[in-house]
């Protein structure tokens, strides 16, 4: 959800005429508009392209973007919900995002954005579909496609639910009490199954949902690559289980005030490359990021002035999925080609920064120092190696946000059973905190003691946000294979980040990966750039390389 303001009609004849002080320049088959008044700029095909042709693109693009406006001001309500809306403004806010969420649904259904597309698709613009103009045309095709499918009152009920189902979840889990939220989690559900048979799908429900964040994914491969990826891990959880060496975690529960975490959490992330004069920080229930323009990035975190570790590695998440929101091409936005591609590679940018970067001992080789400075009534006698091994502690945990990187896929495999047993009507709603206290203990062996630190820990199904949760693992297994193609592009990353050297991984990231936009789906986007196929052998690969000298393992 990003918004940019939009070419208007006048635009077009000042784009004609170079008045304004604006400049046109040349890229291949389009042109960009470059404004000096307003700070946005306009992309469409130049005259190399059949003029018919072109000002059809024309207004698809200039349609795309009006509707980005509204998608990026209803993404703006949803951010002030979740860290300013007054407590009782949630039945208001749930009509404001009913009546957003039908008005870009009727701008996204109208029929002559049907009438554009078709006459596209046969016409030199979307003749490669790696261009441009061939990436926009079919993913809005796409887009397109879908969203007709669904009935506006579904789209706008959906809406208002997830505003009131957002705002029981909050108040449940203060109760700590299931009961209260298990209403609108059922209303959710159906739905949730309402929206899936109007996409359709061909044997399995939850593929229509896991593709409108994971656009072409399948369950069944989902499955599988989770499946693989236990396999795997459960092994390598016991063998640390079983090791002498442990951590103090002691360490981590010292005194570290808020205002000093908020500030060193800046600090971080803006060496990692987050552009705070394009975004900001502010505080949640739960942290999420909000991309609300090409300027305009939103990152919140949650603190325990008890606990560093939880404030420190959310930041440096969401501050991961900024620096991608950051990164995407600036003149295409509102375009697909100006948009992340799917989840699964949105959370791989956000998992290398917390993990692979944001827990090396490199990256603490150059901040511990200042980590001292900062917090010396906890930190001031703390060696730089113990600190490093108690940030990575490996332990079966209860909260899925901060856990271990060992066993973090397995808290995923959890939700992503019990949905789909929820949506295949397997397991009664009533029926959830039972069922996820027997997944936990079979997964992880501990069981939670509340509500608020069970089921009602993530805020994802308040929101309607059935197939999530796997972008989480597809983003893991993503980031373990461009961190080790980056390393072999850029040379000794460890060293790089020792020195504070933060930016030639950012910039790789931009490149390779931030700056094409949706123009290739996720597996082939993978596939370019580390020329694998997706596949769970390098985060297998970094987990002994990092925790077999930690923990003294064979």
């Amino acid at each position: 959800m990003r918004g940019i303001a939009g070419a208007g009609q006048n635009d077009r004849a000042i784009l004609l005429t170079g008045q304004d002080g604006r400049s046109m320049q040349s890229y291949g088959n389009h042109f960009v508009i470059i404004s000096s008044r307003v700070g946005w700029s306009y992309c469409g095909p130049n005259a190399m392209g059949n003029k018919k042709s072109n000002e059809t693109y024309e207004q698809l693009c200039r349609h795309a973007r009006e509707v980005a406006i509204l998608s990026a001001t209803q993404s703006l309500l949803g951010w002030d919900e979740r860290t300013m809306l007054p407590a009782s403004g949630g039945d208001y806010r749930a009509e404001q995002m009913s009546y957003l969420a039908g008005l870009i649904h009727r701008k996204q259904t109208a029929p002559e954005v049907g009438e554009w597309l078709s006459e596209l698709a046969s016409s030199e613009l979307a003749a490669d579909p790696a261009s441009e103009s061939g990436a926009d045309i079919v993913n809005l095709r796409r887009d397109f496609d879908r969203k007709t499918k669904l009935p506006q009152a579904l789209v706008e009920e959906l809406a208002k639910l997830s505003v009131l189902g957002q705002q029981a979840w909050v108040e449940a889990r203060k109760a700590n009490d299931f009961e209260r939220f298990r209403p609108v989690l059922e209303r959710t559900i159906a739905l949730k199954r309402e929206e899936a048979a109007a996409v359709g799908y061909e044997g399995e429900l939850y593929d229509a949902l896991l593709d409108e964040f994971e656009p072409g994914a399948k369950t069944a491969e989902v499955a599988k690559a989770l499946t693989g990826l236990r396999e795997q891990l459960v092994p390598l959880v016991a063998a640390i289980a079983q090791s002498s060496r442990r951590p103090n975690m002691e360490l981590l529960k010292g005194r570290f005030p808020i205002a000093l975490q908020d500030q060193f959490g800046r600090r971080c992330a803006a060496a990692i490359g987050f552009d705070f004069a394009k975004g900001r920080l502010d505080t949640t229930n739960h942290p999420f990021c909000a991309g609300l323009g090409p300027c305009d990035v939103r990152l919140t975190t949650r603190y325990d002035e008890r606990f560093l570790p939880g404030s420190l590695f959310s930041t440096l998440h969401e501050a991961g999925h900024g620096i991608y929101d950051q990164g995407l091409p600036r003149e295409r936005y509102g375009l697909p080609t100006g948009e992340a591609v799917s989840l699964g590679i949105h959370e791989s940018q956000s998992r290398m920064w917390e993990n692979f970067v944001g827990r090396s001992r490199a990256f603490w080789q150059h901040f511990f120092p200042l980590a001292q400075q900062t917090f010396g009534e906890a930190l001031g006698r703390v060696s730089l190696d113990e600190f490093y091994f108690a940030i990575n502690d490996v332990r079966p945990s209860l909260i899925r946000t901060e856990s271990d990187e060992v066993t973090y896929n397995l808290h995923v495999l959890v939700r992503f059973e019990l949905e789909l047993a929820l949506l295949h009507g397997d397991l009664p709603v009533r029926e959830l905190p039972g069922a996820w206290h027997a997944k936990y203990r079979e997964y992880l062996g501990i069981e939670s003691p509340t509500d608020a630190d069970g089921v009602l820990q993530d805020v994802h199904w308040s929101s309607g946000a059935f197939g999530y949760f796997p972008t989480y693992s597809l983003g893991n297994l993503y980031a373990a294979q461009f961190f080790e193609q980056a390393g072999r592009d850029l040379g000794d990353l460890d060293a790089m980040f020792a020195r504070g050297e933060f930016m030639p991984l950012r910039e790789w990231l931009r490149t390779r990966i931030h700056s094409e936009g949706r123009r290739y789906p996720a597996a082939k986007l993978g596939l370019r750039v580390t020329g694998q196929p997706l596949s769970h052998d390098a985060l297998i690969r970094h987990l002994r390389r990092k925790f077999t000298p930690l923990y003294g393992l064979k």
